[in-house]
């Protein structure tokens, strides 16, 4: 089960992950490195980690506007 918390803490992951790499990985690689990025603050079951890989997926299309949004401001270090 995904809580709240583990929702703002994968947001957070993904803020703080580099635009290119957001931009540039395919989307298996970048689902697997979020979820990595994510299991290094949380350690997290099979069950919530699996959840967590289809949140992300149903996600990428918004996931990448954000960082193209990020780009475009000139935010590429964050």
């Amino acid at each position: 089960m995904i809580t709240a918390k583990m929702m703002r803490q994968l947001w957070a992951v993904i803020e703080s992950t580099q635009v290119n790499t957001l931009l540039q990985f395919d989307d298996s690689a970048l689902v697997n490195l979020l979820l990595d990025q994510f299991a290094t603050q949380q350690v997290i079951d099979a069950p919530t980690t699996n959840s967590l890989n289809t949140y992300i997926e149903s996600r990428l299309p918004l996931i990448r506007d954000i960082a193209e949004e990020r780009r475009s401001l000139g935010q590429t270090t964050h």
